[in-house]
């Protein structure tokens, strides 16, 4: 800076004197450095905020995964049994269980009336007597086998129903 006789600036320095406030400039200041605090601490608080939520998303994303494969994994197991219990030999097994027996021979008939084929009955007894337990629908009330008439002329006692 050039001083010139009394101490005065000269040219350019004395028009930045005049633009720049003369002093101690602390009062202008404070606010400056209180935005600037405020702002780093407003965006430290959103940074944390946001690592929050991304954190929470992550939590959440990792349960609906592992939900995921829990599902798959029970989907495929009731898919097995679905196709286990479906195979021709369970078929099958399930039918004599019930008390099935293999068909005879089939006989068709056609539109004009005539039989075609010859009808056979089914062959078999069936090796498992029908379990309760397995059947697919309990019937409502159970029949009873007729008892024989007595020999003497007595009427057989009745029973009353349910």
């Amino acid at each position: 800076m050039t001083k010139g006789p009394g101490g005065q600036l000269k040219g350019r320095a004395a028009r930045l004197a005049q633009v720049l406030p003369a002093g101690n400039s602390s009062a202008a200041r404070t606010p400056f450095v209180l935005l600037v605090v405020l702002l780093l601490g407003g965006g430290l608080i959103a940074l944390l905020l946001l690592n929050s939520a991304l954190s929470e998303g992550s939590f959440r994303l990792t349960d609906l995964k592992k939900r995921t494969t829990d599902l798959t994994d029970e989907q495929q197991a009731l898919q097995r049994d679905v196709d286990d219990l479906s195979a021709p030999y369970a078929l099958e097994r399930r039918a004599r269980e019930l008390g099935m027996v293999p068909g005879g021979s089939p006989a068709f008939l056609d539109p004009d009336g005539t039989v075609r084929g010859v009808p056979g009955a089914a062959e078999g007894l069936p090796s498992a007597q029908p379990s309760a337990q397995l059947s697919p629908r309990p019937s409502a009330v159970e029949e009873t086998p007729p008892s024989p008439a007595p020999a003497s002329g007595t009427p057989a006692p009745t029973t009353s129903g349910r």
